[in-house]
């Protein structure tokens, strides 16, 4: 059974890079390890789909009801799921590039008060218990403030989803920041863990947080060595 490690932020913070750090380090010390990145846009129909979301295809952020937008991003992980279980089957480790409190943090950051809870609460339903997809085993928010998370996306070379610079939800700093409070929030349960990118207001190194993220990593269960 596969220790579930999820990497979490807002977009820009870092969660391809760490999950490729991540992956390396795993290869080096010979521990077998699957990394899944969702919004799978390349593999799923609806994957697919929510490329052309995040393209603009059916309306802007407010356009686009919350709990609608949810579903496709649900669907997609829906529809990953054996290729998940699978892996955890057969692996020791699986690496969560985005998992369904992404779903949670991007969707629930539309809403305010009751609903905002509310939805929270719908998606993790539907992804974990009507879906049944696997809760993880650590989830991992790499926190930035917007600003900074804006300049490195405007640094990204061209995604295969999208040929804008900034998809709908990247080019939204208002939004990013509603995103941001709501991971926050769901960093205080258990399970969590917050690194911080910024070291007196400067971008920490990328190797540097991958160290800690392989810190909050369970020797014993792995086998590896600190």
């Amino acid at each position: 059974m596969a220790f579930l490690v999820n990497i979490e932020g807002i977009d820009g913070s870092g969660k391809g890079t760490q999950a490729r750090l991540l992956s390396e380090r795993l290869t080096a010390a010979k521990i077998t390890h699957r990394v899944f990145s969702f919004p799978r846009y390349a593999e799923t129909l609806f994957g697919r789909l929510a490329g052309e979301f995040l393209n603009g295809r059916f309306g802007t952020l407010q356009e686009v009801h919350p709990q609608l937008a949810a579903l496709v991003f649900a669907g997609d992980r829906y529809e990953s799921k054996q290729l998940l279980l699978e892996a955890i089957a057969a692996k020791e480790v699986v690496i969560l590039d985005r998992y369904v409190p992404s779903n949670a943090a991007h969707q629930a950051a539309k809403c305010q008060g009751d609903d905002r809870a509310t939805l929270i609460k719908r998606i993790f339903r539907i992804e974990y218990d009507i879906y049944g997809l696997p809760s993880p085993d650590l989830s991992i928010l790499l926190d930035i403030p917007v600003a900074t998370a804006q300049e490195l996306i405007a640094r990204k070379s061209q995604r295969d989803y999208t040929d804008r610079a900034a998809d709908i939800q990247e080019a939204d700093g208002r939004y990013l920041e509603e995103v941001r409070t709501v991971y926050r929030s769901l960093a205080r349960e258990a399970r969590w863990h917050i690194l911080e990118g910024l070291r007196d207001g400067v971008m920490r190194p990328m190797e540097e947080i991958a160290a800690e993220l392989w810190q909050l990593l369970p020797a014993d269960l792995m086998g590896k060595s600190r």
